[in-house]
């Protein structure tokens, strides 16, 4: 449906050069119901054979016309794609805020591009906040990290939320992986009482449901690793492929993750009728192509990856201070007992993720580089 036209025509038979054409005109134009591309092109129209003395007289009102034009169309366009059935959250760090529960959750915050944020919360007598920065490396393929970070509630229970989903051959498995996997969890009825099981089948089911959405989401896929903090207290991870975990306990990092080398699983590899060869490039791939040996999605080497997930469950005390979980952009330039050197210089974790990434930068790493840091007050 297209914008009404006005409701009566702007006059615009003025005389060129006139000194008060331009502010007379945005006081006409500025009116309703005019659109605001009507309203523009008017402006335009009028404001290009004044000369230079008036321009400068006007400028002030003429930035404040553009504005109220800007704003005004920005709006339009937000209640065109609201009609459309999209929802749009405002700044590139909220378009990719995803509610993936039914009633009573309340929504992630992550997308597959340059950002950082941070938050916070209580759980029972824990303080918990975050920070997270994520950066496109020096490749030629866009960025295809994508993260999850926040609180929801759930059965009465307080539960931290935070994920890395490093993708490959295109960004759309991690996407998927961002809105869903996190839901499919939780929704698994032993999720409160044998966490470790729900874990292992929602990753599994989520990956048979990426194989089945293959035409739409292509033939990439992506690593993840996933922490559940329940009630401040219990902190389940999970993994697949060689995006890590560690945790800084009792002053010492504690890898709550396994990379999956694919040298470390090549008896797996082969015993399914795969190879592992160094070839092309420095590192172990799965057929030489792919440097892990399990992941979400990759349908065309599906027969010889695992897609069941590593899990590891750790008490949160007095005695545990910081988690960072990150894509191996840092792993490969850094070790777990570099990482919890720097994140702990820094009580804000926001801070110390921004650091952590200059640091690997600095290091010349060339991957994305993906990280949070969440840190506990008991």
């Amino acid at each position: 449906m297209g914008p009404r036209p006005p409701s009566r025509p702007v006059d615009m038979r003025v005389k060129r050069g006139e000194p008060n054409l331009l502010p007379r005109s945005l006081q006409l134009l500025s009116r309703r119901p005019h659109p605001p591309v009507l309203r523009l092109t008017a402006i335009n129209d009028v404001w290009s054979p004044l000369p230079q003395t008036h321009r400068s007289v006007t400028i002030r009102k003429w930035k404040l016309f553009d504005f109220r034009v800007r704003y005004s169309m920005k709006r339009a366009r937000f209640r065109e794609d609201r009609l459309a059935g999209l929802e749009l959250r405002g700044s590139p760090e909220h378009m990719a805020r995803f509610c993936c529960f039914g009633a009573g959750f309340s929504e992630f915050t992550g997308h597959g591009s340059m950002a950082s944020g941070k938050g916070k919360g209580r759980q029972g007598q824990v303080k918990v906040c975050y920070g997270y920065s994520l950066v496109r490396g020096k490749t030629n393929h866009p960025m295809e990290d994508y993260h999850v970070a926040n609180f929801v509630e759930a059965k009465g229970s307080e539960l931290g939320l935070f994920a890395i989903f490093d993708g490959h051959l295109g960004d759309t498995v991690p996407a998927y992986l961002q809105k869903n996997l996190f839901s499919n969890i939780l929704n698994e009825e032993e999720f409160w009482t044998h966490p470790d099981r729900a874990i292992t089948k929602a990753y599994e089911k989520t990956d048979q449901a990426i194989l089945s959405h293959t035409p739409d989401l292509g033939q990439g896929g992506s690593t993840a690793v996933t922490a559940i903090l329940v009630n401040g207290r219990k902190l389940w991870v999970a993994n697949v492929g060689d995006s890590r975990a560690v945790l800084l306990k009792g002053g010492e990092p504690i890898q709550m993750s396994i990379d999956h080398d694919p040298n470390v699983e090549r008896s797996v590899i082969e015993n399914r009728g795969g190879f592992v060869s160094n070839m092309p490039g420095d590192c172990p791939r799965v057929c030489g192509q792919l440097a892990v040996s399990r992941a979400f999605g990759d349908r065309n080497l599906k027969s010889l990856l695992r897609s069941e997930p590593d899990i590891k469950v750790e008490n949160i005390d007095h005695t545990a201070e910081l988690l960072v979980l990150a894509s191996d952009g840092l792993w490969k330039v850094m070790n777990n007992q570099e990482v919890v050197d720097v994140a702990k210089r820094f009580k804000d974790p926001y801070a110390a993720a921004k650091q952590l990434i200059a640091e690997a930068l600095k290091r010349d790493s060339k991957d994305d580089i993906s990280c949070i840091v969440v840190r506990f007050k008991v």
